[in-house]
């Protein structure tokens, strides 16, 4: 069971998340061509080199259609040959972070950074905020790393290397698409705290349905 103070740190977090994505967005209707912007993606992408390039459409290409399909199926099966039926279940709900951002996306109606103002990469169709990769990312590898923490009857071993890889994912993930010009820091920072309260929602049904079922 939550402790009192526990429940209250959790409110205060979700709250100031929530505060945080909304104060953004608004900023990035009436701002959406910043200088921030333009000067953090210039930063990014002030050295580059092929070797670069490939690393960070390589970071990517797990939020893509179909490696991320690829990577939600992969990971559901493993957990489904383990007896993990549940937790395959909720891997396989982390595809809804699409839908989520998807919606943002177009009540927001951010264009993408164009090649007149920074070096496009990669182009994508949709809209720019917020960051549909980085949302996924937290959301998918936020909670493998939740389960790697808990089902300890995996291997330390394997746990700490799948962790490890979850953790490079998340954070490398914003850099990959501000250097392959396909956001600005303001999308990828609004797909980071999206990604946190959708983590945050589908953490807390898994732990309720766990709760249930321990009772039981």
């Amino acid at each position: 069971m939550l402790t009192n103070q526990r429940k209250k740190l959790i409110t205060y977090t979700l709250a100031i998340l929530i505060a945080g994505f909304a104060i953004l967005t608004v900023a990035v209707v009436l701002l959406p061509n910043n200088l921030l912007d333009v000067k953090f993606s210039k930063e990014v992408q002030e050295h580059q080199n092929p070797l670069l390039d490939s690393s960070m459409e390589f970071i990517s290409w797990f939020g893509y259609t179909p490696g991320a399909l690829i990577t939600v199926a992969v990971t559901a099966l493993l957990l489904l040959v383990f007896k993990y039926k549940r937790e395959a279940l909720f891997v396989l709900l982390c595809l809804l972070g699409g839908l989520v951002s998807t919606i943002v996306k177009f009540f927001v109606d951010r264009p993408r950074p164009s090649a007149d103002v920074v070096r496009v990469i990669t182009k994508t169709a949709q809209k720019s905020f917020p960051s549909g990769h980085v949302l996924f990312y937290v959301l998918l590898f936020g909670f493998i790393l939740l389960l790697m923490n808990q089902l300890k009857q995996i291997n330390r071993t394997l746990r700490i290397t799948v962790g490890a890889i979850c953790l490079f994912l998340i954070f490398s993930i914003p850099f990959s698409r501000i250097y392959l010009g396909a956001h600005w820091f303001t999308d990828v920072l609004g797909g980071f705290i999206l990604g946190l309260l959708c983590l945050f929602t589908l953490s807390y049904f898994y732990e309720k349905g766990k709760r249930t079922t321990d009772v039981e």
